[in-house]
């Protein structure tokens, strides 16, 4: 954690809230995804793009390092059971979390007082799949043991858990798709990497074209992406999550780095996967689970330069924005897009920051 001497993160929390209008929270991405807006902060300079412009906003010899994963359909509607007497039978969201271990997941319930011990998840006139509720963590999630690999039945059961702000009415199908970067591979997340959502084909073909190289890396994102912080930054508990860092990904960043070239992450959950596997001077290849905070004061060593969304006042994403391009340029940018069209949150336009050390 930096000296709080030297970085009130409290403080600055504060300093960067904001008011927005709910009409600037975008309820649908632009189309084509590539369309929307880029806001390029640099030193002491912020101009306005497109977001098609990237290739020719990044040099041939950068490298581009995206997050992988894939949402999975983690909002399922589920049932108790109903007693010889008539009672039960009441409803219950389940938000699965992620696979603790085979056949267990953590998952937060509404209602959770009143879930009972055991639930079917399904729909009443469909496929139905037992869960006994074996435990609580601490904050609140229960854990669900299933009879067998609940996986494979996901994309029946289930639909994509969106963020609380966007309006998803009955169209399950359209966000399946929508909802996903294109590059999506490793199913595992609750909510996507939003700033992959810009890309298309055709971009990363330009991007290629180009000489940009690229590259993955898989950071499983949990529902704790859309929970704000409550009370002091120094409480505030980050979820784990898991992510990998595969071999080739691990030589393609050392590689550029000791070149001298440009490292370019595409949104905080890549950021947040290198600097965990950042070991003090170098990326080192592996998987575990990370609650890595980020938070002004905090140096991020491995990417130069970052790709990310406009996020939510009072977040942890905020606060890592801020240690990386440092709070002055996130004030300057932020005004800049309240002050503009620029769309906010999960389904909005993006920025491009440069490191506070480049700087």
């Amino acid at each position: 954690m930096p000296d709080s001497n030297l970085y009130d993160a409290d403080a600055v929390l504060a300093r960067l809230n904001f008011d927005l209008p709910p009409e600037r929270i975008a309820q649908t991405g632009a189309e084509p995804r590539d369309s929307s807006r880029l806001m390029v902060v640099g030193q002491g300079e912020i101009s306005h793009r497109v977001f098609s412009d990237l290739p020719t906003l990044l040099r041939p010899s950068d490298l581009l390092v995206s997050n992988q994963s894939r949402v999975i359909p983690a909002r399922v509607m589920a049932r108790k059971p109903v007693t010889p007497e008539g009672h039960g039978g009441g409803v219950v969201e389940v938000m699965l979390l992620r696979e603790e271990e085979n056949n267990v997941w953590s998952a937060y319930l509404k209602p959770a007082k009143r879930a009972g011990k055991e639930l079917w998840l399904g729909q009443a006139d469909g496929e139905q799949h037992r869960a006994e509720v074996v435990g609580i963590l601490e904050d609140g999630a229960r854990l669900l043991r299933f009879e067998h690999d609940l996986k494979p039945h996901l994309d029946e059961i289930g639909r994509l858990p969106l963020p609380p702000y966007i309006d998803a009415g009955d169209d399950d199908e359209v966000w399946r798709e929508r909802y996903q970067t294109v590059y999506a591979r490793d199913p595992g997340s609750v909510a996507a990497p939003t700033a992959g959502l810009h890309f298309t084909p055709e971009l990363l073909a330009r991007l290629d074209s180009r000489g940009v190289e690229r590259c993955a890396v898989t950071l499983h994102v949990g529902a704790g992406t859309f929970r704000p912080i409550q009370g002091s930054v120094a409480d505030h508990t980050m979820h784990a999550e898991r992510y990998s860092v595969s071999e080739a990904t691990a030589q393609a960043i050392n590689r550029a780095r000791a070149e001298g070239r440009r490292v370019v992450a595409v949104g905080t959950t890549t950021v947040r996967t290198l600097e965990s596997a950042w070991d003090g001077q170098m990326v080192q290849a592996g998987e575990g689970d990370t609650r890595i905070f980020i938070t002004p004061g905090t140096p991020v060593h491995v990417p130069d330069l970052l790709i990310t969304n406009l996020h939510l006042p009072g977040s942890t994403l905020l606060l890592l924005v801020s240690a990386f391009a440092g709070e002055e340029r996130i004030q300057a940018a932020y005004d800049a897009a309240l002050a503009g069209d620029y769309r906010f949150y999960s389904l909005g336009d993006a920025m491009l920051l440069e490191n506070r050390r480049e700087g």
